[in-house]
């Protein structure tokens, strides 16, 4: 039923009202005035400012991430709009539903090099699941319903809406439609009845089964028919980086993570597997390293994934299934009675021990300088592995992953495909905001903090009780780890001469700063962070080890059982 005519700026408020959005993350500009003019007058969602758009994406990304709901952020044109293409092309890369209002100059001087304009559209085409330019307030509100839509469903995706200014002072009634239907997009979530028949047969065939966990797992809500699978059937699982989470780390049928810096066990048993269930995951290069190199080796594949197009594009499969995670594995679980107890498979679980006990995550743990191995360690157990952790990118996160024993699905909070400097500290109080009572860890690097290290005026002004990780080698280490393998130790601009006091600086943002030194005051000073200070930002320096490297490593263009192990 329409109301009475509203302004495009009330109509984009009454539409974040009707979706049910608790928070926007933004940052003000000519373009959106009118917008933030309607939000002073609100209460039905907060409104967090940012000190930089990308920041703002980012939070919203990762408040995604955390919760499962379409993440909201609001920009203006020009600047604003080229800000947020980071934290876009990020959440874009991951699959992570975003709905990004852009400003936009007067419909009148679009094309006319006006004050702030860009081609938002353009700009933001090759990194959005789609995007809209609304020329007419009438089409408002319809847009914005499709908006979320279209983020939410089918493989998740950032949206962008880019709002001339005009559009949001003209006047229209309103009524926001209960749904919507695009003949160009109907996103698939039932998996074919036939093709589910085939892989639980093949599943109870195997005779070296194999569960390959990716990142649609923990997206499409699929943690829980993950682990009821396993544990029936008894198979080893692997997750991706971005699948952490989905099974339980600590649990012995856990091979750990995957790829160019997975365990030695996790590894070996992906390449020498001979039935391989793929579920929401994409064999990208740094899971399975050469083609080439992982089609040596006949196995039978399974793939899940929501998206077609992620099936066989880079791995031939024998049984594609295209649906919901969740969805298909139910209807998987439901053709499997019987528990699978053969030989083979106990004999298949020996040698997975063998691999196992070459330890490839030990680390020297009598070094007088810390080794941030052992500060993650620590924080898992100071923690009780029942913190959301965001990362920055590098050797922290590599760190985090291997060492943090994830417990749940959407605790980890890392950008894994476009690899985001910078995106840690905003990810953090996006989950912060998410959930206010929870602690909260940013594992970060002196290069990446620096990227987006405003954003702890944010976090003072909205009272964020964030613990800021930083393993500090005075490196960017994972440019130097590179050069010292593959570069003949050619160091070039790798390490960072100019270091801030970061305790000084954390304190200048009214925080509390921390300088840990020896690795027996590591523990205790964690501990007083989460309890003396538990209500405070704590920015941790840890001062660690600059020539510690991440182990194992699969050398770019080599294969899985090509590892570097120490």
């Amino acid at each position: 039923m329409a109301d009475t005519e509203l302004t495009g700026a009330e109509i984009v408020v009454r539409c974040l009202h009707a979706e049910g959005v608790k928070h926007v993350f933004g940052y003000p500009g000519g373009a959106v005035l009118n917008i933030y003019d309607e939000i002073y007058k609100q209460d039905g969602f907060q409104h967090i400012l940012v000190r930089h758009e990308q920041a703002a994406v980012h939070a919203a990304d990762a408040y995604s991430r955390a919760t499962g709901q379409v993440g909201v952020a609001l920009v203006t044109s020009g600047p604003g709009a080229t800000n947020a293409v980071t934290g876009i092309a990020t959440a874009y890369m991951d699959s992570i539903p975003l709905v990004v209002i852009t400003g936009q100059v007067p419909t009148a001087a679009i094309g006319m090099d006006a004050f702030q304009e860009v081609d938002t559209i353009g700009i933001t085409r090759p990194c959005v699941k789609h995007n809209f330019l609304v020329k007419d307030v009438r089409e408002l509100a319809e847009t914005m319903k499709k908006a979320f839509y279209i983020a939410a469903t089918g493989r998740p995706g950032p949206v962008v809406v880019d709002i001339p200014k005009d559009v949001t002072q003209n006047t229209c009634a309103f009524a926001y439609p209960e749904s919507v239907s695009m003949r160009s997009y109907n996103p698939t979530s039932k998996g074919h009845t036939g093709q589910i028949k085939k892989a639980a047969q093949m599943l109870l065939e195997a005779k070296r089964p194999m569960l390959y966990v990716g990142g649609g797992a923990v997206l499409g809500n699929g943690a829980e028919p993950v682990r009821a699978l396993a544990r029936k059937l008894g198979f080893p699982v692997a997750s991706t980086l971005m699948g952490l989470g989905a099974f339980p780390e600590p649990d012995p049928q856990n091979l750990g993570m995957l790829g160019m810096h997975g365990t030695y066990e996790a590894n070996m048993a992906m390449q020498h597997c001979d039935v391989l269930l793929a579920i929401g995951a994409r064999f990208d290069d740094r899971v399975i390293g050469n083609p080439k190199h992982f089609g040596k080796e006949a196995r039978r594949i399974i793939h899940i994934d929501v998206d077609p197009s992620s099936i066989s594009k880079r791995v031939r499969v024998d049984v594609p299934i295209v649906g919901a995670v969740d969805q298909v594995l139910d209807d998987i679980l439901t053709q499997i009675s019987g528990t699978p107890d053969t030989p083979e498979l106990k004999a298949w679980w020996a040698q997975i021990e063998l691999w196992r006990a070459q330890d490839c995550l030990k680390f020297d743990r009598t070094s007088p300088i810390i080794k941030p191995q052992a500060v993650v360690e620590a924080l898992y157990k100071v923690t009780g592995g029942n913190a959301f952790v965001t990362s920055d990118v590098g050797q922290h996160q590599m760190w985090a992953a291997q060492y943090y024993k994830f417990n749940a699905p959407r605790r980890w909070i890392n950008s894994g495909g476009l690899g985001t400097m910078g995106f840690g500290l905003p990810a953090a109080m996006g989950v912060a905001m998410a959930y206010p009572d929870a602690p909260v860890v940013c594992i970060t690097g002196e290069g990446s903090i620096q990227m987006n290290i405003q954003e702890l005026s944010t976090c003072k002004e909205h009272k964020l009780p964030i613990k800021v990780i930083l393993l500090n080698n005075g490196v960017l280490g994972m440019v130097r780890q590179w050069q010292e393998f593959f570069y003949e130790e050619r160091y070039s601009e790798s390490y960072v001469t100019s270091l801030p006091d970061f305790t000084m600086l954390a304190e200048a943002y009214g925080h509390v700063g921390m300088k840990i030194e020896r690795p027996e005051d590591v523990e205790p000073a964690l501990i007083k962070a989460f309890t003396e200070h538990k209500d405070q930002l704590v920015f941790m320096n840890f001062i660690t080890d600059p020539r510690e490297n991440v182990y194992p490593m699969i050398p770019a263009g080599k294969g899985l059982s090509e590892m570097i192990l120490i």
